[in-house]
């Protein structure tokens, strides 16, 4: 099969991330082998291909978005069959019992492995992942809408709810790619005032078109005081900015995997008058479910740049320079 591989880790324009071919994967006992149609770009995999994350397999094919057909079942596997639509998201996971796992709370399972980062991804026309971690998926949307929900979408949806927004809240977006487009929707359709706080024109004017009170540079104050923030983009300098702007008793949740470090803050403007700052680690597998379906239940959508998965480099490269709106998604040039 043709596939992806980060073989030096480093800047994405220095060439690091290869195309070749690499053996279809067998499916372990409990997995299932996956045809992949359609991957969606998360900066995540831009992460893991420049070094930001340490890396955990060396020569690892990124990519968690992933909507495909299952192609063949693992020893074991029950539930599924030939043909099936299927949903790989980013965990894959995880010991089911440890104390974290027994409360509710896989996500921050120690033995937690991910899709793209432990294991290969779903940047090639094949990979694996086990059953009890692959997703379901209606048959009313199409792949490429699809994909960028399966992660995008849910660690949007995650981060939503650690930033404890009141009903009818104010709700201010710092950053405005794949993830926060799709949290913007779920938080407009549960009647939330939502602000975009972001870089680039063509960003402030999908969020506008999406229902955002305002859209306005990412260090520039809200018109009003947000009771909520999210922090998507992986900037450590915005952490006091957004702070900043919250009312008293607000909560900023920071939702990247990265970030860049953050400057000191100042108590008194900043956290004073008990103000949150909260991080958001993965998903779990009830966030999962919850995302979707409120996705389906409120038309949920992305907003959409396809790319054949040969040029996933330049889909990287264009994401990282922020040369879209939206999400950027490979599509299977042979499917």
């Amino acid at each position: 099969m043709r596939a992806w591989t980060v073989r030096t880790a480093g800047p994405v324009e220095k060439g690091g991330l290869r195309y070749g071919e690499k053996p279809v994967p067998r499916p372990a006992d409990g997995e299932l082998l996956v045809h992949v149609r359609a991957c969606g770009v998360c900066r995540t995999d831009l992460h893991v291909t420049e070094g930001d994350l340490p890396v955990h397999r060396e020569g690892v094919t990124p990519g968690h978005e992933v909507v495909g057909v299952v192609a063949g079942l693992g020893a074991g596997v029950e539930g599924f069959a030939t043909g099936d639509r299927v949903g790989v998201a980013w965990l894959r996971h995880t010991d089911g019992t440890c104390a974290y796992c027994s409360r509710g709370d896989e996500n921050l399972c120690p033995a937690s492995r991910y899709t793209g980062w432990d294991a290969d991804g779903g940047y090639a026309e094949y990979t694996t992942v086990p059953a009890a971690f692959a997703h379901r998926l209606p048959g009313s949307v199409d792949d490429v809408a699809l994909a960028p929900l399966l992660c995008a979408g849910i660690i949007g949806y995650r981060a939503l709810r650690r930033a404890a927004l009141p009903p009818g809240g104010r709700l201010g977006l710092y950053g405005f790619g794949g993830s926060a487009h799709l949290c913007a929707q779920v938080a407009l359709a549960e009647g939330a005032r939502v602000h975009v706080l972001t870089r680039g024109a063509a960003a402030q004017r999908l969020a506008l078109e999406l229902g955002a009170a305002s859209a306005r540079d990412a260090y520039a104050m809200p018109p009003e005081p947000l009771d909520s923030a999210i922090l998507f983009a992986p900037v450590g300098d915005l952490v006091p900015v957004a702070l900043r702007a919250l009312d008293r008793g607000g909560t900023l949740a920071v939702a990247g995997i990265h970030l860049s470090d953050t400057p000191p803050l100042h108590y008194e403007t900043e956290l004073f008058y008990e103000k949150q700052l909260r991080s958001v680690t993965s998903n779990t597998r009830a966030d999962a479910r919850e995302f979707l379906a409120l996705a389906a239940r409120h038309g949920v959508r992305a907003t959409t740049h396809p790319y054949p998965l040969s040029r996933a480099d330049e889909a990287l490269r264009d994401l990282k320079a922020g040369r879209f709106d939206g999400a950027a998604v490979l599509v299977n040039d042979g499917s």
